[in-house]
């Protein structure tokens, strides 16, 4: 991680990654706790400071002391105990990310071994275990990824966890997060997906408080994959948001997160033991009832309807084994753009596409609201050429994954249709809410 001439000066003076050390330098009195090095000078010192800010100290310029060791139950592991009753799952993401103090860039290159030591206020919820799946970017995960964390998962539940915390990027956390919720049914122990919108290096990242929060829901009677992130701008209290609901609706904000036609599961706040129900959820089950269907099948497009649209666009779709259409309002497609009868209407190419055995679903761009497809005759002839989706909820994403999911369990068309308008995982409600938050 260091230079040589640091690793050597560390080890003779006892000083390890995360113990608290004084640094004395040109620029100043400094004490926190010494991290890891992931990029950049190897002769740069890295300390956390109590104010969440890391700093780099040049190692040559310094005199350094140790204050005090890290101590295992400073890192929520209890004194003999190998196996905590949570496992913390490390996929990446800004919630595992590091600053490289030459470029600035962030990387996810924080472990969650690093992570134990960082959140010492864990010890106060659960005994934790962990291990690191893989470290990436979320915009880089894809269905092979959504199977290993599912076989992640249920490795720890079949090790004894009562409780499951995967850190992921926010990105396509939706994404990941319907997916277990398909893959995984009959949860005997709740599955909770928890991000961050600002590194940790940052004084306003939420890491902190978003973890130990998600750490707290992995606790509770719930039986369902949820992702568990900032309910506000402020440091107050986070919601539970059902994994098959959830969606990022900014790119910044800390309470980027919302429920959509449906209200959280909870509002969390562990520092007063508050866990106020919102909705409904599944209890968790026995572990004999526990389902896992992890068979995906990858190869499906989602189309984003708008003006100007091409027949070509959707006649290229026929190598695909199944198609999204992200659809205006109600879910509707033009049904002949060029008002032409030269040119093949998009109409046309979607019921080419369904008569040659590739479903084909409808979501819509508004996101809230509920598929209604007869009201208009865009819809009803939609609906003609056998397109599913009507009187449907789900978002876009969770339509998406949904038929990835369901292409994985059979290409029986008929069947298909079937599983896409059950609801298997609360992405479809029977009545649309009218309150969200």
């Amino acid at each position: 991680m260091y230079s040589k001439k640091i690793e050597e000066f560390l080890k003779k003076n006892n000083i390890s990654v995360g113990d608290r050390i004084a640094v004395s330098s040109e620029k100043g009195e400094f004490e926190g706790l010494l991290m890891p090095r992931t990029a950049g000078e190897e002769e740069i010192l890295v300390i956390k400071l109590d104010n969440g800010y890391n700093i780099g100290i040049r190692f040559a310029d310094s005199k350094i002391k140790l204050i005090e060791k890290a101590k295992p139950k400073e890192m929520g592991v209890k004194k003999g105990e190998e196996k905590g009753e949570v496992a913390i799952l490390g996929c990446g993401g800004t919630i595992a990310s590091k600053i490289e103090y030459k470029t600035g860039a962030v990387y996810p290159a924080i472990t969650p071994e690093e992570l134990r030591m960082t959140f010492p206020d864990i010890k106060k919820i659960a005994s934790i275990r962990s291990r690191s799946l893989f470290s990436l970017f979320s915009e880089d995960m894809n269905a092979t990824h959504w199977k290993t964390i599912a076989e992640g998962i249920v490795e720890e539940i079949k090790d004894g966890a009562k409780g499951i915390v995967v850190m992921h990027g926010t990105d396509t956390m939706g994404y990941t997060a319907a997916a277990l919720s398909f893959m995984l049914q009959n949860l005997p122990v709740p599955v909770v997906l928890v991000g961050a919108q600002r590194s940790s290096d940052r004084p306003s990242s939420e890491n902190e408080m978003n973890m130990l929060n998600a750490v707290y829901c992995a606790k509770r009677d719930v039986g369902e994959v949820g992702v568990c992130m900032h309910a506000s701008i402020n440091d107050d209290f986070c919601y539970l948001h059902r994994g098959t609901r959830v969606r990022k609706m900014h790119t910044s904000r800390r309470d980027a997160f919302r429920s959509i036609n449906s209200l959280p599961i909870a509002a969390v706040d562990w520092k007063n033991n508050r866990f106020d129900v919102l909705s409904g959820y599944k209890k968790c089950s026995s572990y004999e009832s526990l389902r896992v269907k992890t068979k995906i099948n990858d190869n499906v497009a989602m189309i984003y309807i708008h003006p100007n649209i091409k027949p070509e666009l959707i006649e290229s779709l026929s190598d695909y084994d199944g198609v999204v259409l992200v659809g205006t309002g109600l879910g509707h497609a033009p049904t002949n753009p060029f008002n032409d009868s030269s040119v093949r209407p998009i109409l046309q190419a979607i019921k080419n596409l369904c008569d040659s055995s590739i479903p084909v679903v409808m979501s819509s761009q508004t996101i809230s609201g509920r598929l209604c497809m007869r009201v208009y005759t865009t819809g009803r002839l939609l609906i003609d050429a056998g397109v599913i989706g009507d009187g449907m909820d789900w978002l876009p994403e969770t339509a998406y994954v949904k038929l990835c999911w369901v292409l994985g369990q059979t290409k029986d068309m008929k069947k298909v249709k079937e599983l896409m308008c059950t609801n298997l995982a609360g992405e479809i409600s029977e009545r649309s809410q009218i309150t969200e938050v």
